[in-house]
C-alpha cells in the first residue's frame, strides 16, 4: 500500500507543475496576436467550413478553459477568452476543438467509443462515491458491495485512458489545419503547438490518477491493508 500513496504524492505534483505549466503558456500565448485579424470564432467557423462541416455551430460559453464540443447537439462551445480575442492561444483552442468535430464527422472510433461510454460513465460517477463508501465499511461481510464500486470505478478509468488518443489527435489535427490554411507559421505553429500539448498533459495525469485510484480500491477488494 505504501508504493500506492507514493505513486499519490508523485501524481499530486505532476498534476500541480501541469496544471500551472497550462496556465502560464496560455496566458503567455494569449498575449501573441496572429499575424491576420481572426478570433478564436472566426477560426473555429473558418475551420469548420474548409473541412466541409455545415452542420455546427461555434457558440460561446462563460469560464476559463471551459471550451468543448457537443457531439450530441452539434456545438463548437468556446469560452470567452477564446471566442472573440484573436491570439495564437485562441486560435489553437478553437481548432483544437473543431479537431473534435472533425473525428465525429469522419467517424473517428476513438471518440465513437467515447461517446457511447458517456452515459455510462455519467450513471457510475453520481453513485460511485456512496458505492465505494457503502463498500469499505461492509469489505469484510459484504464484498460485493466493493466490488461493483471497483467495477464502476474501472469503467471511469478506462474512459480516462480512452479520452487520450481523442484529445491528441484532435491537437494533431488542429495543429496541421492551422499551418497548412496560413493561420499560423513558423514560431506561431510551434506556440500553438506548445499551448496544445501543455493541455494534453492534463489528461495524461488525470488518467494516471484515476489508475492509481483504482489500484489502491482493487487492494482494499483484495484484502491487502496495513
Amino acid at each position: 500500500m505504501g508504493l500506492v500513496y507514493i505513486i499519490f504524492i508523485a501524481i499530486t505534483i505532476a498534476s500541480y507543475v501541469v496544471q500551472s505549466s497550462l496556465k502560464r503558456k496560455f496566458e503567455k500565448y494569449s498575449k501573441e496576436p496572429l499575424d491576420i485579424p481572426l478570433t478564436g470564432r472566426d477560426v473555429a467557423a473558418k475551420m469548420l467550413h474548409d473541412n466541409g462541416i455545415n452542420n455546427v455551430q461555434v457558440t460561446s460559453v462563460n469560464g476559463q478553459l471551459t471550451d468543448h464540443y457537443n457531439p450530441a447537439n452539434g456545438t463548437v462551445n468556446l469560452s470567452d477568452v477564446v471566442f472573440s480575442v484573436n491570439s495564437v492561444a485562441s486560435a489553437a483552442v478553437a481548432a483544437h476543438e473543431c479537431g473534435h468535430a472533425l473525428q465525429h464527422a469522419k467517424g473517428y472510433a476513438p471518440l465513437k467509443l467515447r461517446t457511447k461510454l458517456v452515459p455510462v460513465v455519467s450513471f457510475a460517477s453520481s453513485w460511485i462515491t456512496w458505492i465505494l463508501l457503502a463498500g469499505i465499511l461492509l469489505i469484510q461481510t459484504f464484498p460485493i458491495v466493493m466490488g461493483v464500486g471497483v467495477a464502476l470505478f474501472a469503467l471511469t478509468t478506462l474512459f480516462s485512458f480512452i479520452t487520450l488518443p481523442v484529445e491528441v489527435d484532435a491537437s494533431r489535427r488542429a495543429v496541421a489545419w492551422l499551418e497548412s490554411s496560413g493561420i499560423t507559421q513558423g514560431e506561431k505553429t510551434k506556440h500553438a503547438s506548445d499551448a496544445l500539448h501543455a493541455a494534453a498533459y492534463t489528461y495524461v495525469v488525470a488518467a494516471l490518477s484515476s489508475l492509481a485510484t483504482l489500484m489502491y480500491y482493487v487492494m482494499i477488494l483484495l484484502g491487502r491493508r496495513n
